[in-house]
């Protein structure tokens, strides 16, 4: 049973809270332990939180995802996990996680609270709405960047550049989420979720290409215009890594036809691995020895 419910959890989603410490690492805290103690708590309770929204997802759509290919094996559509027993847990989450956000920081508190209600909408209503679904997908990875700035004393470096770059690079994610579901499920698409009937392959590569093409643009302007960063303009040479990032992703959803879990995604694709890395490496060093 906790085995199933870890699974429900879906820790390996909980990638998606490493945003929470964007703002420590551009803000040059990533060093200051106060700061760090109070990001790490932050994801730790992001991680609640998300959690608690999975379980509350699984609970909505535990008929519909019987009949999905993949999703069936899930704890709760298998049975392997007692519907009582998620319920209660993702309550406490939930709870528990706004009640130690809110002693921790409250505008923290407050994101917390923000991003539960735009999820518990998307389960009841945003997701059935054409576009919107997507767009309420990005505003939590905005909501995660605003997180890491809520508990962090004082901010002097974080540029709001980042705030436009974490939402176009999380609509290029959730797109292709979208696409590769298009292409799983194929005519049936939308007995499993409703909204697919309003998209088509034609439409999302458009709006790929519209996003991408706006990511890359959005981060080179951050890297020469943002407040903050070294006058000689030394974090332009990132710039290479996050288009090839970029082009890695896109490889891996036309070609090789993936994208349906980004996170799974980043934890088994080497190169996109070793390219994170090597950004997070050369920023750091741009930022921390300018």
């Amino acid at each position: 049973m906790l085995l199933a419910l870890l699974k429900t959890m879906r820790p390996r989603q909980w990638t998606k809270n490493g945003f929470v410490f964007a703002a420590l690492l551009f803000d040059r805290k990533l060093f200051h332990l106060p700061s760090l103690g109070h990001t790490v708590l932050a994801f730790i309770l992001l991680c609640l939180m998300s959690s608690a929204v999975y379980i509350m997802n699984d609970l909505v759509d535990i008929d519909s995802d019987r009949e999905h290919p993949t999703k069936r094996k899930r704890p709760l559509p298998s049975g392997q996990l007692d519907v009582r027993v998620a319920g209660a847990a993702g309550l406490l989450f939930a709870g528990g996680s706004l009640a130690a956000g809110f002693a921790l920081s409250p505008p923290f508190g407050l994101i917390l609270l923000i991003y539960l209600l735009i999820q518990v909408a998307y389960t009841f209503y945003l997701k059935h709405q054409v576009l919107l679904d997507v767009l309420a997908v990005a505003s939590g990875f905005v909501l995660r960047v605003g997180a890491g700035v809520a508990v962090l004393e004082q901010v002097q470096r974080f540029s709001p550049w980042l705030y436009v770059c974490t939402a176009l690079l999380a609509l290029f994610l959730a797109l292709g989420k979208r696409r590769h579901e298009l292409l799983l499920l194929g005519q049936g698409a939308s007995n499993h979720r409703a909204i697919l009937d309003e998209y088509n392959l034609d439409l999302i590569d458009r709006l790929l290409g519209l996003v991408t093409s706006s990511v890359l643009v959005a981060y080179s302007l951050y890297t020469f215009l943002a407040e903050g960063l070294p006058e000689n303009h030394t974090m332009m040479l990132t710039i290479p890594f996050v288009l090839y990032g970029l082009f890695r992703y896109l490889y891996l959803i036309h070609i090789r036809e993936e994208g349906g879990a980004p996170e799974e995604i980043l934890l088994r694709d080497r190169p996109l691995q070793l390219t994170l890395f090597l950004w997070i490496g050369l920023v750091g060093l741009i930022l921390y020895t300018s």
